[in-house]
């Protein structure tokens, strides 16, 4: 079994409803399973308001979105990845209801697709797209959850 990347792991609970249910040891197992090279990231969970105040200050999107992942070393060959991944802890909830999962469930796929994206991928066009829909999902059934992508 090869060695885990080093992982510097910062987890902040600027909106609380998820903290016992969403534990750091939980969310250091899942980075660390998206990982494939040595990472310094922080993982925030906010409010819809602060979600919404980010998406739209950095992607010009007026509305709290599930995930964004502010990537700072943001290619496959930078031998430290950094990043900060924020969690809007409302549309979390909101979403594993309409896609009949568990909050830690759909939590647990947010996560390793924001660690991917703080890595370089992305899924701007179909081809990335089915790329990082594939490792997501072989990620996660290593985790043990289902395919994310299997209800569409």
């Amino acid at each position: 079994m090869s060695a885990k990347p080093k992982l510097a792991l910062s987890v902040q609970y600027a909106d609380a409803s998820l903290k016992d249910t969403i534990t750091r040891p939980l969310l250091r197992r899942w980075v660390q399973a998206a990982l494939f090279a040595p990472a310094e990231l922080t993982l925030r969970f906010v409010d819809a308001e602060e979600g919404r105040t980010l998406n739209r200050d950095y992607r010009g999107k007026d509305y709290a979105t599930n995930v964004l992942t502010f990537a700072y070393t943001e290619d496959e060959d930078s031998e430290v990845t950094q990043a900060d991944i924020i969690f809007c802890t409302e549309v979390l909830f909101r979403e594993a209801a309409e896609q009949k999962k568990t909050v830690i469930e759909h939590t647990a796929h947010l996560v390793v697709h924001g660690v991917l994206h703080a890595q370089g991928y992305d899924h701007e066009d179909d081809e990335e797209a089915t790329e990082m829909e594939t490792i997501e999902t072989e990620l996660l059934a290593t985790l043990g959850f289902s395919d994310p992508y299997a209800q569409r």
